[in-house]
């Protein structure tokens, strides 16, 4: 996600100059491509920048590079950051950006691999509204729409509800279609019937063939899938709320990461419904 915004903005006609990943040999090669520098550390890529977006895994990774040097000598740059953490995390951030007199904005993404580079995101955005608007020429060349929800954390909250529905939905997607399998239903069909009906989701388009075929190149991982689902259980856990399916789906999704199938896309959990199948056909 993060190389394909850096590549988007490059196009866009910003001056992409700094990139750091953990993995040096990525970080190296997209800088190459950019005209960028490959920094080895934090404080270089806040020394080169003015505005600093972040896409990291998860809040161990986000805590991190904040502790990191990423503030370093921070005072008057822009923080925008894009990944799926808890909303108490970015309350943290924006704590920490502010003390060093920075500002921080939560630009949570609710797209893919392909909208990053096409510019077609959609972001939920929450912070200061006097960030939300320094960020929004920059977010604008990354998003076809955007909405600002609130105060920091607030954005983070809504996107967890988004991806917690996402993959109740997933999963339900995939026994229905493994039922159908058991019971010697056309899948094709099956699918254009549950496209005209109440069984309609927008994970039927994205998914829907790619569990038939057991095709599971990755857009967004089974593993990521478990921990967004993580998150919402524990902000309903605060609310004194049970949520079964979550919870369930949760557990589907820890399934296949103890089995080895947490980087595979989250259409591979129909490797765990279809009767028969043992481990996927398709390679990440």
């Amino acid at each position: 996600m993060g190389a394909n915004m850096a590549r988007r903005l490059k196009d866009q006609g910003f001056a992409v100059v700094a990139v750091h990943d953990v993995n040096p040999a990525a970080a190296t090669a997209l800088a190459a491509e950019l005209g960028a520098e490959a920094c080895a550390d934090l404080t270089r890529v806040t020394q080169l920048s003015d505005a600093i977006i972040t896409v990291v895994t998860d809040d161990k990774a986000m805590r991190s590079i904040y502790l990191g040097g990423l503030l370093a000598r921070a005072h008057g740059k822009l923080f925008i950051n894009c990944a799926t953490v808890s909303p108490a995390v970015h309350v943290w951030v924006a704590g920490k950006a502010a003390k060093a007199g920075a500002q921080s904005l939560e630009a949570c993404m609710a797209s893919s691999i392909t909208q990053a580079r096409e510019g077609t995101l959609y972001l939920m955005c929450a912070g200061a509204e006097e960030t939300f608007q320094r960020a929004k020429p920059i977010l604008e060349k990354l998003a076809a729409s955007m909405r600002y929800i609130g105060p920091a954390g607030k954005a983070a909250e809504v996107k967890a509800l988004v991806n917690m529905v996402m993959n109740i939905n997933t999963a339900g997607l995939a026994e229905g279609l493994g039922l159908g399998a058991a019971l010697g239903l056309d899948l094709a069909m099956l699918r254009e019937v549950f496209s005209q009906t109440g069984a309609n989701s927008r994970v039927l388009q994205t998914d829907g063939e790619d569990m038939q075929n057991r095709e599971h190149s990755c857009f967004f991982s089974a593993a990521h899938a478990a921990k967004d689902s993580g998150i919402a259980l524990r902000l309903a856990k605060e609310q004194g709320l049970i949520l079964p399916l979550a919870a369930a789906t949760k557990k589907q999704y820890d399934k296949m990461v103890s089995e080895g199938l947490g980087e595979l896309d989250k259409s591979a959990i129909a490797e765990l419904t279809f009767k028969g199948r043992h481990a996927p056909a398709a390679k990440p």
